[in-house]
C-alpha cells in the first residue's frame, strides 16, 4: 500500500508538470528594432511576445484592421473546439512581413471563435533574416513566415502550415491537422 501511494504521487506530479519544450516560450522575452528606409520603417519584434503587444502598440495597427476581415473555416473551428486540450500552437511570424500581417489576425479569429486557450499559443517574432532568440528558427527549421506548428502535449510536432498552406487557406489546413489528433 505504501509503495502504491508513492508510485501514485510520483506519477501525478509528473503528469501535472508542463513539458520541457514550453520553458523557452513561457515568458515574454523580445527585442524591438526599426528597419529604417525599408517598407515604411517597420517595427520588428524578435523573440517571444504575445497578442496583447500586437493589440496595444500603434505600430501594429494592421492586426486590428485585418482581424476585422478575417474569416475562420467552420470545420477548423470545430476541430479546435473538439481537440483544444490535446495540442498547442507555436507561431513564427514577422511583424514586418505582409503574409504574417494578413494571416496572423485570421488565425486569431479561428482561435477566438473556437474558444481556444490563449495560453496555448506561443508567438515567436523573427527578424528579416528569419532568425530569433535561442536559435529557435534553427530548431524548428523556419524558412518562411508565418509558420504555424501544431505540437502535441508532449511537445512533438504533429504538423505545420507555412504561409498560406497547401490549400491557400491556412485555417482550413490547420483544422485538418488538428482534426487528425
Amino acid at each position: 500500500m505504501k509503495y502504491t501511494l508513492i508510485i501514485f504521487a510520483a506519477t501525478f506530479s509528473l503528469l501535472s508538470c508542463k513539458p520541457i519544450f514550453y520553458k523557452p516560450f513561457s515568458k515574454v522575452n523580445y527585442t524591438e528594432s526599426r528597419d529604417e528606409g525599408h517598407e515604411g520603417n517597420s517595427k520588428i519584434i524578435k523573440g517571444v511576445f504575445n497578442r496583447q503587444i500586437l493589440e496595444s502598440d500603434t505600430a501594429f495597427k494592421w492586426f486590428a484592421d485585418n482581424y476585422k476581415y478575417g474569416q475562420a473555416d467552420a470545420n477548423a473551428i470545430e476541430a479546435f473546439k473538439k481537440n483544444k486540450e490535446k495540442f498547442s500552437v507555436l507561431v513564427f511570424g514577422g511583424t514586418w512581413c505582409h503574409d504574417t500581417q494578413n494571416i496572423l489576425p485570421a488565425f486569431y479569429k479561428l482561435a477566438d471563435k473556437s474558444n481556444y486557450p490563449p495560453n496555448k499559443i506561443y508567438l515567436i517574432g523573427v527578424d528579416r533574416a528569419k532568425t530569433t532568440i535561442q536559435q529557435l528558427h534553427t530548431k524548428y527549421k523556419i524558412t518562411n513566415v508565418p509558420t504555424f506548428i501544431i505540437l502535441n502535449n508532449a511537445g512533438k510536432e504533429i504538423g505545420r502550415v507555412v504561409e498560406y498552406g497547401k490549400s491557400g487557406m491556412p485555417d482550413k489546413d490547420l483544422g485538418e491537422i488538428v482534426n487528425g489528433l
